[in-house]
């Protein structure tokens, strides 16, 4: 009876820990597509900055060399 009992939490245990194991790659992998969206948002706007400011330096120019 002992020994039925300890294999039966034994085999509770695998099996949550297997159940938590699965929960933990989701949401690794939810956390890791965030982080790519966050990069992908950042790289987005830091191209817009750039593209802004090239703008206004060929402004610059423009207004400077106009006679």
């Amino acid at each position: 009876m002992m020994k039925k009992a300890l294999l039966a939490v034994a085999l509770g245990t695998l099996l949550a820990g297997t159940g938590c194991h699965r929960n933990t790659r989701e949401r690794a992998e939810d956390n890791v597509e965030k982080a790519g969206d966050k990069v992908e948002d950042t790289a987005e706007k830091a191209g817009d900055k750039v593209e802004d400011a090239a703008e206004k330096a060929g402004d610059k120019v423009e207004d400077a060399t106009d006679d």
